[in-house]
């Protein structure tokens, strides 16, 4: 489903990130850019070593951080490991760090130029964080970022199953209405 805001479009569908052909795909990662299950895995297995060159010269990304890479074999150009904070219950800062993570993967795309990107549901999967507050936490920090100047056309979130479809769905509906 699209929804404009200011100008710009956000899609949410539920699908397989790595046959997005967007600009770039954005990857929860974890901190040390070796790869791993869920999508950093299929990210991995899909767009082959490349990435994983990219990620070991690198060498580490803190939580609320992002890095850029080469898409490898995937249809996008490039890809954005973020690290989304493992949840612990939502008093240790997971919230702020959640939202930098989205904050610094829109800028690295902003600072190529880009026009599209597209955005797993970070920390929901083994990290734990509640998929109903992290929905918020990511439309909240995609919305304000497309209020502003920004070379991004198109935010596409990329969900797995038709669960995590229905809350993201819901929440962009509520943001849209409350920024009305």
């Amino acid at each position: 489903m699209d929804f404009e805001y200011k100008g710009k479009t956000v899609e949410i569908l539920e699908g397989d990130i790595t046959r997005i052909a967007a600009d770039a795909v954005v990857n929860a990662a974890n901190e040390g850019l070796r790869g791993g299950g869920g999508v950093d895995g299929a990210i991995h297995r899909a767009g082959g070593p490349a990435i994983m060159a990219e990620c070991r010269r690198i060498g580490r990304c803190p939580t609320g951080q992002a890095v850029i890479t080469t898409g490898g074999d995937l249809p996008a150009a490039y890809v954005i490991p973020t690290v989304g904070p493992v949840w612990r219950g939502g008093a240790r800062g997971e919230e702020d760090l959640l939202r930098s993570a989205y904050e610094k993967s829109l800028a690295l795309a902003v600072e190529r130029g880009l026009r599209t990107i597209a955005f797993p549901s970070i920390s929901t999967g083994v990290y734990g964080y509640p998929i109903e507050q992290a929905s918020r936490v990511a439309i909240g920090a995609v919305l304000d970022h497309l209020a502003g100047e920004t070379s991004l056309e198109k935010v596409i979130f990329v969900l797995f199953g038709a669960a995590d479809y229905a809350v993201y769905e819901e929440a962009m509906r509520q943001a849209i209405a409350s920024r009305a």
